[in-house]
């Protein structure tokens, strides 16, 4: 696996937390909490991969198809959620990895800080009482970096994935430079961001694909950049990012 640098963690500030990283065979977070709670995040990381590991290794094909695959009875909790989602939105289990980990790994430390955000490879579940904003990279887009994702209070708990043909290692069917979803799971926000990339080519797609965001249940917003264009749809609200 290449390794891509998480340069976009330098601008992160996620006010009144305490922020750091947990870093486990491929899993690299970056956990912002009330305090810090490396060991149990890094706890619940090795968990969760024990978990997929050992069920990928007795079901390769988990791990290896584009389409969603049935799982065998008593799969873990991950793979059922990672399951769930591929046939939600029509694409393979591990589309979702990145997100479902976020969603885990903020769920298992909501007890110990209610407010919580997990970022996984630019996959962010966040959970509080105050509003938080995320900032849109897309890349080598004009509109990179000049749009911010307003997350209310009443929102959240949410997960917040983005798909890019053009940042990131993620396989991408399609040429967007960012679709972004909201969804309740982390699981579904990111293979619904992956389907919906799949059938984004260019700016005159963003209409389409914010349609497709819409026909998938569970999703409550979508954004899409392609090229100097972008469209919102849902509870996905937009703001200027601050210049400077």
């Amino acid at each position: 696996m290449t390794y891509e640098p998480r340069t976009y963690r330098d601008v992160v500030s996620a006010a009144g937390l305490v922020t750091f990283e947990v870093v486990y065979a491929e899993t690299d977070l970056q956990v912002s909490a009330l305090g810090d709670l490396s060991a149990e995040a890094s706890a619940l990381v090795r968990g969760l991969r024990s978990d997929l590991e050992t069920y990928i290794a007795a079901h390769p094909r988990f791990a290896e198809s584009h389409v969603p695959v049935e799982i065998s009875p008593g799969a873990p909790v991950i793979v059922r959620e990672m399951a769930d989602a591929a046939r939600i939105t029509g694409v393979g289990p591990m589309a979702s990895v990145a997100g479902a980990f976020a969603e885990a790994v903020a769920i298992g430390l909501v007890s110990a800080s209610p407010d919580v955000i997990v970022e996984n490879g630019g996959d962010l579940f966040i959970a509080g009482s105050r509003e938080r904003t995320v900032l849109l990279e897309a890349g080598d887009s004009p509109l990179s970096g000049q749009v911010l994702l307003v997350i209310s209070a009443a929102l959240q708990p949410v997960a917040v994935c983005t798909s890019s043909a053009t940042v990131g290692p993620s396989l991408s069917y399609g040429s967007a430079h960012a679709v972004t979803i909201l969804a309740a799971g982390g699981a579904l926000a990111d293979a619904a961001a992956s389907a919906v990339g799949n059938i984004v080519h260019g700016p005159d797609d963003i209409a389409s694909g914010l349609e497709r965001a819409k026909g998938i249940p569970g999703v409550l917003g979508a954004v899409i950049i392609a090229g100097d264009r972008i469209g919102a749809t849902g509870l996905a609200q937009l703001a200027p990012a601050p210049r400077g």
